[in-house]
């Protein structure tokens, strides 16, 4: 049984498609509107989910307001339990508002709302985190929440996984609470100043033991102390909307270890979820499921 707890945000992304993201000052029209169910930490608690982990549970918070309900619907469809998912009556959920150019690319403005009540565990917290195999982490919630939840899993021996997006400066006791890290090459530089995907790795394996530096379309990035880097390629594919694209290779990668996984298939198996998801609009809307990535990374291999 594989057991993905997830602490983290949940919004609701507001989407609007133009042909190219408007400079500042300026105006553009776009060509279409969606709000579709988001936020960094609900979006790997469905990709793990969609990639058949038996049981991932989200542990959150969103508003007393239709947004909320609609996002506690859309994780309880995809198979996660919410039961520690609370809803406040202090704040409204919280939104991402979100451009997406004709080449998939995006800018995103993130309004917190309820996710920044999480700034502790609340009862029953803990005991969820002690029971899972993995724990998944980011930053769109307080610093103080995401190391509390990251020192609890060391407590009780959990994996834990984090992705510092946004990226920011991270307080030396979280990095000693974390297992993997898993930057994109923009987060890694930030948080080394080291520009050089490779080397930045390297420095980061001073304070984690494990990194996963994720490189877009040119695949994804291993390292761990005292073995050699693993560079595994991404499937080559066109970009409809990389929204979403790092959580659901993240969830798929914690499914892929969890489950025992050498390190190069679980990240060829995340590459092949990501490159799925970006051939589609949308963040959570997007994550493949199990059948859809094991078909395309047979299909691939043969």
């Amino acid at each position: 049984m594989t057991h993905i707890a997830v602490l983290g945000s949940t919004n609701m992304d507001l989407i609007a498609y133009v042909a190219k993201a408007p400079q500042r000052g300026e105006t553009v029209t776009g060509r279409e509107f969606r709000t579709l169910p988001g936020g960094k930490g609900a979006n790997q608690a469905v990709a793990a989910a969609r990639a058949g982990a038996d049981n991932v549970s989200m542990i959150g918070a969103v508003g007393a307001d239709a947004f909320g309900t609609r996002l506690r619907s859309t994780l309880e469809h995809s198979g996660v339990d919410t039961d520690l998912l609370r809803t406040v009556d202090t704040a409204a959920t919280g939104t991402a508002h979100i451009v997406v150019d004709d080449e998939g690319g995006n800018a995103i403005v993130v309004i917190p709302g309820a996710n920044g009540t999480l700034t502790a565990l609340a009862p029953g917290d803990e005991g969820l985190i002690a029971s899972a195999d993995t724990l998944l982490l980011q930053l769109e919630i307080p610093v103080e929440g995401v190391l509390a939840a990251a020192q609890a899993a060391r407590r009780h021996g959990v994996r834990t996984i984090l992705t510092p997006a946004p990226a920011q400066a991270l307080p030396p006791e979280l990095l000693a609470a974390t297992d993997l890290l898993v930057p994109n090459e923009h987060e890694a530089a930030t948080l080394t100043g080291i520009t050089d995907p490779h080397a930045a790795a390297k420095a980061l394996l001073d304070q984690v033991p494990e990194v996963v530096v994720t490189l877009g379309a040119r695949g994804s990035l291993y390292a761990a102390r005292d073995s050699e880097p693993v560079l595994v390629e991404a499937p080559h594919v066109t970009a409809v909307d990389t929204t979403g694209a790092g959580d659901t290779f993240v969830g798929t990668l914690a499914v892929a270890l969890a489950e025992g996984s050498s390190v190069p298939e679980a990240l060829a198996w995340a590459s092949t979820a990501a490159a799925l998801s970006v051939q589609r609009p949308g963040a959570s809307a997007s994550m493949p499921y199990r059948s859809e990535i094991d078909n395309e990374a047979n299909g691939a291999a043969s």
